[in-house]
């Protein structure tokens, strides 16, 4: 009889899989977090809440002050013609300017690389800061309806005011997914430059900030075809009273759909380096 010890035998079975659902529902509940957090650091930073929510308002009264009640642009006064204007400059503000420097300088310091250790989805990142942007880009649209309707008496049927407030919204979309390929593309010092040029030169080109009636020929012809100018067109168009034209819708996704692959290309070759 031998005096070993008996070793107990264990079958060797596969690991039992998670039921369908565990894990998404596990990425979302953690992508949800960081939303969390990063609306929670959003909110508190004042300064980016003063320029994306405030400041919209106040350069709305500022630009509309002077200018004749009579004036037409496209049909549209000019108060209603620029409440669009300065809506779509709020949200391209909030999601834009605060995606792109935050993304940068968070990855400088490290801060994604060490989310890349826990088990939060690769997408998870993108969607918080998309979604926190476009939290904050919410407020800075209804104050400047708000202002236009009663300091600048713009009046609108109901759907109107509700189509433009879904249309800007959503069509912030496009600047999130820039902000993003910006931030991924430029280091820490250099993502405020770069972020002033595409944000300034987009607001003034597509028209957020006068007229590009104003414009010579040639570039009223490159300025219809920015996504700002398309942008703004969308929710100009529902004050006239109609839909929007084709031609912007078709730019607003073609370029939704180009800064989400850039965006997309540039987070995975970041990932790889790290």
């Amino acid at each position: 009889m031998s005096n070993e010890p008996a070793t107990a035998t264990v079958p060797l079975t596969a690991p039992a899989r998670p039921a369908p659902g565990t894990v998404p529902r596990s990425s979302l509940t953690r992508t949800l977090a960081l939303l969390r957090l990063e609306i929670a650091r959003t909110t508190r930073n004042g300064k980016f809440l003063f320029f994306s929510v405030l400041y919209p308002a106040g350069l709305f009264l500022l630009i509309t002050a002077g200018q004749n009640g009579d004036a037409k642009v496209g049909g549209l006064s000019l108060s209603a013609y620029f409440m669009v204007s300065m809506a779509s400059f709020g949200a391209l503000t909030a999601v834009l300017v605060g995606n792109s420097e935050r993304i940068a300088r968070e990855r400088e310091k490290g801060w994604v690389r060490q989310l890349r250790l826990t088990p939060l989805p690769g997408h998870g990142y993108v969607v918080s800061k998309t979604g926190s942007a476009a939290v904050v880009s919410l407020p800075s649209i209804v104050v400047v309806f708000v202002v236009g309707a009663l300091a600048k008496g713009v009046r609108l049927d109901a759907w109107q005011w509700l189509a433009l407030l879904g249309l800007i919204w959503a069509g912030s979309l496009v600047f999130a997914a820039l902000g993003v390929a910006i931030g991924y593309l430029a280091t820490g010092d250099a993502v405020r430059p770069l972020t002033m040029l595409v944000y300034f030169g987009l607001s003034l080109l597509g028209g957020l900030w006068l007229p590009t009636t104003n414009f010579p020929q040639w570039l009223q012809n490159i300025a219809s075809w920015t996504p700002t100018h398309a942008y703004a067109a969308l929710g100009q168009s529902v004050e006239a009273g109609g839909a929007p034209h084709l031609k912007d819708i078709l730019l607003v996704v073609g370029y939704l759909l180009l800064f989400t692959a850039v965006a997309a290309r540039l987070y995975r070759k970041d990932t790889l380096k790290a």
